[in-house]
């Protein structure tokens, strides 16, 4: 079964986090919501509490996982971007050909620990300058995937996001699988 690693830390955006959880675990997807910080409940960006499986230094001791995926939520990229345990675990990713996923601003933690830099990527457009200036192949489509590098804009986005990181994983059939029992237009 493929496994997910979900990264939450205070501020994320709530449906950001929620939705990849949740679409991930329909898709058959082990999804760990870590936090970054520790295993009591995390307040998000709209102040919705959510309440992660384990820490994110416990969870480690599980991984190698298939998917590291950060969600956006201004103040939530920020701690990303801060910690070093995100930085070692995303580059641990990358070097091992393993896929990272980031959604809104959360695509700025890749920037911060030198992830994926040439790659296609898009963003939240509130940080779509500092990433073009960063090194990266912008564009605003909803959905990008370079690779093993799987990045969205935002909150309206999120389920074409978890439906592209679901097909990464268990492939297409699976994906398309998903789309009508949840009315999604896609």
């Amino acid at each position: 079964m493929p496994s997910a690693l979900v990264i939450l830390s205070e501020g994320a955006e709530e449906m950001e986090t929620v939705i990849s959880v949740d679409v991930l675990r329909r898709g058959g997807i082990e999804v760990t919501m870590a936090g970054l910080v520790g295993t009591d409940a995390v307040v998000c960006s709209r102040q919705v509490s959510l309440v992660p499986d384990k820490s994110l230094e416990e969870a480690m001791k599980g991984g190698p996982y298939d998917i590291v995926v950060c969600p956006g939520g201004a103040k939530g990229a920020h701690n990303l971007c801060e910690s070093a345990i995100v930085g070692k675990l995303l580059q641990d990713q990358e070097s091992n050909g393993r896929y990272i996923a980031a959604v809104c601003a959360g695509p700025t933690a890749l920037l911060q620990h030198g992830i994926g830099k040439g790659k296609k990527i898009t963003s939240h457009p509130g940080v779509a300058d500092k990433l073009k200036s960063g090194g990266y192949n912008y564009s605003e489509d909803r959905v990008v995937q370079d690779g093993k590098i799987i990045t969205s804009r935002g909150p309206g986005t999120s389920f074409e996001f978890a439906i592209k990181i679901v097909e990464a994983l268990a492939g297409a059939e699976k994906a398309n699988s998903l789309i009508a029992p949840m009315l999604l237009m896609m």
